[in-house]
């Protein structure tokens, strides 16, 4: 085998290597986009919804205790119910929160404060504000039911981003043979050419 011909072999091999190297890159970091979509689909939208879920169960159990005044609820229950609230707060600062959870979630927190607030003002025996812990109850489950829909939202948008980077996996594995054929042939053709002798 002359040099040339070993030149030609060389960079023909090489120049498949390099392009199976490239995209076999280029589908890992879709790949990965994917893998970070699906991750942030669980995370940050599936768990946020199910605090949000938990949180309204126990705004419903005040709400159920209020309406049929249940002093006992208020006496006892109701301190559990408000650190289990605390705790569902705390973690779902945890979550990866947009600019509008940020200012709907900061809402909900001022409006528990404020209905802590009510309850303990009740529980001292120094009020009956009724219809003002009704409509507190009302502005608290109206952030929840907020939170809730932003959930919905930005788990279709991370869907979106997943099956958009799905999509570009798709096209880049269908270039990638388009790319490998083509190199074949060349690489066929750089091998099988001989330039003429020219002896004229």
């Amino acid at each position: 085998m002359k040099f040339m011909d070993k030149v030609k072999w060389i960079l023909g091999i090489s120049v498949v290597f390099f392009s199976i190297l490239a995209t076999n890159l280029i589908d890992r970091m879709s790949f990965q986009r994917v893998k970070d979509s699906v991750l942030a689909i669980y995370e940050d939208r599936l768990v946020a919804k199910d605090m949000v879920f938990e949180l309204s169960l126990l705004i419903h159990e005040k709400e159920i205790a209020h309406l049929s005044n249940n002093t006992a609820f208020f006496g006892a229950r109701n301190e559990v119910v408000n650190k289990d609230i605390e705790q569902l707060t705390v973690s779902f600062v945890g979550t990866k929160l947009t600019e509008k959870e940020v200012r709907v979630f900061n809402d909900l927190q001022m409006n528990l404060v404020k209905l802590k607030s009510m309850e303990d003002v009740m529980l001292a025996g120094k009020a009956n504000a009724t219809n003002d812990f009704s409509v507190q109850l009302g502005k608290i489950n109206e952030n929840l039911y907020d939170l809730s829909k932003i959930q919905l939202v930005e788990g279709k948008r991370q869907v979106f981003l997943s099956e958009r980077a799905m999509d570009t996996v798709d096209l880049f594995t269908k270039l990638e043979i388009l790319v490998l054929i083509i190199l074949a042939v060349l690489v066929q053709i750089i091998v099988i050419y001989r330039p003429k002798d020219s002896r004229d």
